[in-house]
Formats: structure tokens, C-alpha cells, sequence
């Protein structure tokens, strides 16, 4: 029997159109200056999957059935250990925010031994501590009135995303639904 392939899907929950140029700023100052690859502000509801293209289209329609727009909250610019959590706005866990959390990774019969983190990526990059806290304080200096900003997630999006490809050239959108509000 002929195998069917498999690519490494993700569920993205994507910023409502007003605010995602102020996102692709504060990115871009980030990317320009500590060398990272340019990708869309999102946030991850659904960590990379291994499924068939018609698995992940199947499980993503269904996810988006039960979900509305919804609001998330940023607590601060935070850092992390590794390079797609180098530096990030970490989102406060509110019931809504874990909620789609927790339906996206049902549907696509997700289990992960490590919480939900609710975030949104600014940089993917291999730094220093020391560059970490450069690049967060620099995020502060471009915007700072990141800490309580409320903003909405109005799409999710399906993604084909290689973790093995830090240059994110293979890496694609293949469907967004919109969320009703």
C-alpha cells in the first residue's frame, strides 16, 4: 500500500488586521537588528503535528466550528530558551485564551506533556542571555505600551510549518477561517 505523507502542521490564532502592523513593526526592529528569519504575528493553538494534508484540513474545519473571535491580553515581553521562544509577549492564561487552547489541541487529539503558554512570537533567533534582554528591552523602546494591551484574535490559520527549517522558506499557509464574533 502506497504511504501517504505526512508535513508538520500548526493551528495559529492570527491578530486582528488593525493591530498586526504594529506587531510586523516591532518585529521587523527585532529582526533587522538580532538577525532572525520574518514570519506572521501569531499565536500558536496547535504545536507542530505530523498529519496527511487531508487529516489536518478535516481536524482544522472542525476546530473552527466551535471557536469565536476572541480577546487576549499581553502580561510583558518575556524570553525563552530556545529559538522559536527567543523573545516573545507572553499572554495572560485567561479562561478564554486557554479554552481555545485546549479545544484546538482536542480536535487534533493533541496531548503535550508541557502546559499551554499563551504567546506571540516577536523573534526566532539563537541568542545570548545577555542579547535576550537587549532584544527585550529594544522591544520596549519601539513600543512601549505592550504590558495590558488587549487585542483580539479574529482568524486561525492552518499552517504547513517545518520545525526543522529555521529559515521558515518552506513554511505556508493553507487555510484561515474566520472566527464570528
Amino acid at each position: 500500500m502506497e504511504e501517504v505523507k505526512k508535513d508538520v502542521y500548526s493551528v495559529w490564532a492570527l491578530p486582528d488586521e488593525e493591530l498586526e502592523p504594529r506587531f510586523r513593526k516591532l518585529m521587523e526592529a527585532l529582526s533587522s537588528e538580532f538577525t532572525g528569519p520574518r514570519f506572521d504575528p501569531h499565536v500558536t493553538v496547535v504545536g507542530a503535528t505530523s498529519l496527511t494534508a487531508d487529516e489536518a484540513k478535516k481536524m482544522f474545519e472542525a476546530a473552527c466550528d466551535g471557536i469565536k473571535a476572541y480577546t487576549a491580553t499581553v502580561d510583558s515581553v518575556s524570553t525563552g530558551t530556545f529559538f522559536y521562544q527567543c523573545v516573545y509577549l507572553l499572554l495572560q492564561s485567561t479562561p478564554e485564551v486557554m479554552k481555545v487552547g485546549e479545544h484546538c489541541k482536542n480536535h487534533f487529539n493533541c496531548s503535550t506533556s508541557t502546559p499551554y503558554m499563551p504567546h506571540l512570537s516577536l523573534l526566532y533567533a539563537e541568542l545570548t542571555e545577555e542579547e535576550k534582554k537587549k532584544a527585550q528591552e529594544k522591544a520596549y523602546t519601539v513600543d512601549n505600551t505592550l504590558d495590558g494591551l488587549s487585542f483580539r484574535f479574529n482568524r486561525l490559520a492552518l499552517c504547513k510549518t517545518d520545525t526543522e527549517d529555521k529559515t521558515l522558506e518552506s513554511w505556508e499557509r493553507v487555510a484561515v477561517c474566520n472566527l464570528n464574533s
